[in-house]
């Protein structure tokens, strides 16, 4: 049996929870973003262990940490603004239990390419075993 991955048990499975928000989601950084987007990647500190001694050999455990980018298009600022607010509501509404929300970052007008974009950051977390 193929050990579980971070990938398949914990991104790609918040992913396919954020995919009724009305935005393309992504559990990776795309190479372009088609607005809106909701795009999950990791956050820093990415890892955290709870061990205190030696690291179990048989069961590889963690905490970890995720950064969802919401964006939207940067046309107008009102209503981007609202865009990008709906935007959060909505993935915070469909954020899956056992995910801690840490916190929403302000939006940020970022440049991704020749395109502005207003991203906000949502913190969260969960806790991650191995399996085998």
């Amino acid at each position: 049996m193929t050990a579980s991955t971070i990938l398949s048990a914990v991104r790609q499975p918040l992913a396919t929870a954020l995919a009724g928000v009305s935005a393309n989601v992504f559990s990776y950084v795309p190479e372009s973003v088609p607005v809106p987007a909701v795009v999950v990647v990791p956050d820093s500190p990415y890892l955290e262990f709870d061990t205190i001694g030696v690291i179990s050999s048989t069961a590889f455990s963690c905490k970890v940490n995720f950064t969802i980018s919401c964006c939207v298009a940067y046309s107008s600022n009102p209503a981007s603004l609202d865009n990008i607010e709906q935007l959060i509501i909505s993935v915070v509404a469909a954020i899956p239990a056992g995910y801690e929300i840490n916190e929403v970052q302000r939006p940020t007008v970022t440049q991704v390419g020749a395109s502005n974009l207003l991203v906000a950051d949502i913190s969260v977390s969960t806790h991650y075993t191995q399996t085998n």
